[in-house]
């Protein structure tokens, strides 16, 4: 593994994740997991695709580990995507 895929760097491209929640408050609860993470500068979900998409910004590197234990302890998952999409 590498710096890259395993944190999430400070920037403007983020990192996306993908999460098996459905319902608008479930992405609500999980955005607000996600934004209570120190160095979490912006969490901003596209509703309109399946599955649902997570985009993270941050201020400072932030471990995607970290990431995920916060969105399952709301009973989801938050699972990141590849690092550039060709």
């Amino acid at each position: 593994m590498s710096l890259l895929s395993e944190n999430v760097i400070p920037g403007n491209h983020g990192k996306i994740f993908e999460t098996n929640a459905t319902e608008h408050k479930d992405l609500l609860k999980i955005k607000n997991a996600i934004s209570n993470i120190y160095g979490v500068q912006d969490v901003l979900l596209d509703e309109d695709v399946f599955p649902k998409k997570i985009t993270i910004h941050t201020s400072s590197i932030v471990s995607v580990k970290d990431i995920e234990d916060a969105v399952i302890k709301t009973g989801f998952h938050a699972i990141p995507k590849s690092l550039f999409e060709l």
